[in-house]
């Protein structure tokens, strides 16, 4: 079986403007570090699971992207991450949420996943069984960044003045062995109240994987993702009603849309299919398939699937 792995590095009403667009290469470069992250394992037969943490661990290392060292600032001026990983074989899952130290959230995502019977840890108790569970952490300083403070300073004086920005990143992926696997991870909304826990680390919402059917990570108004179950809902239109993977998540980001919740997913079923779908102006988004080229996009351009 081919592989196929798919990112994202967060959607919304993405600027135009000349100093955004002189910035876009170092966006795509940033997807292409992390889908190569991902397709080296792939490529080597390494599993699904591996490919979404590699390629998710990578967009977390990168500044330009709200998650991990990326990740923007609360409304008190703190950091507070969320991350979910899920395999698709035995529907096994693990996520951590409003937690800060960490280096990679989504290396302690998975930590949970193998080596506690949980699912979900926040807070402190997340932290202490990372450090138990030998997770590497940052130094304090490692999160700082003018550029994302300087956006809470606006987001705080000017509420409700900026575009929304949804900065969660993600993968999907399928192993040559047929196993499919997703993994998201994001810093949060801007100015958002210390506390609050988006859709990423809530299987079914953000976050979902299973290989009767699809794979599916997603960015976009969190609360809207969690009450309609977005990532569970993609996945059950292939059990229950028959359809592809495209009509299903074409189908869900539109009914979020109509309600008022805007984003994306990426996506990919068991056959090898992908899906990356979204509502807003643009999404930071890309994919690669087994001994093909590397293909990424940020804006609405026509985005078809080679």
């Amino acid at each position: 079986m081919d592989f196929a792995l798919a990112v994202h590095g967060g959607a919304g009403t993405i600027p135009r403007d000349e100093t955004s667009l002189s910035g876009t290469a170092s966006y795509h470069d940033g997807l292409r570090r992390a889908l190569t992250a991902g397709r080296d394992i792939l490529a080597a037969d390494g599993s699904a699971l591996d490919a979404v943490t590699e390629a998710v661990a990578a967009l977390e290392d990168d500044p330009l992207f709200n998650a991990g060292r990326g990740s923007v600032y609360t409304h008190a001026g703190t950091h507070e991450m969320d991350a979910c990983v899920m395999d698709g074989t035995e529907r096994r899952a693990g996520a951590v949420a409003g937690v800060f130290g960490p280096r990679n959230p989504v290396r302690a995502a998975r930590a949970v996943m193998e080596r506690s019977r949980h699912v979900l840890l926040i807070g402190e108790g997340a932290l202490a069984f990372c450090r138990k569970n030998g997770v590497a952490f940052c130094e304090p300083c490692y999160c700082r960044s003018e550029a994302r403070w300087r956006e809470l300073q606006n987001a705080l004086h000017h509420p409700g003045g900026e575009p929304p920005r949804y900065g969660t990143v993600g993968a999907v992926a399928l192993d040559r062995r047929g196993s499919l696997a997703a993994a998201t991870s994001t810093g949060g909304m801007t100015g958002k109240v210390p506390g609050r826990v988006g859709d990423t680390p809530i299987i079914g919402a953000g976050t979902y994987a299973d290989n009767a059917t699809c794979a599916v990570s997603a960015t976009g108004h969190g609360e809207f993702f969690i009450r309609h179950a977005a990532a569970f809902a993609i996945a059950a239109r292939l059990r229950y009603a028959g359809q592809s993977l495209d009509r299903a998540a074409e189908a869900v980001i539109e009914e979020l849309a109509a309600a008022g919740g805007s984003g994306g997913v990426v996506a990919v079923d068991r056959a090898g299919a992908l899906a990356l779908p979204f509502s807003t102006a643009g999404m930071y988004r890309g994919y690669v398939r087994d001994d093909r080229a590397i293909h990424t996009a940020i804006y609405d351009e026509p985005y078809r699937l080679e």
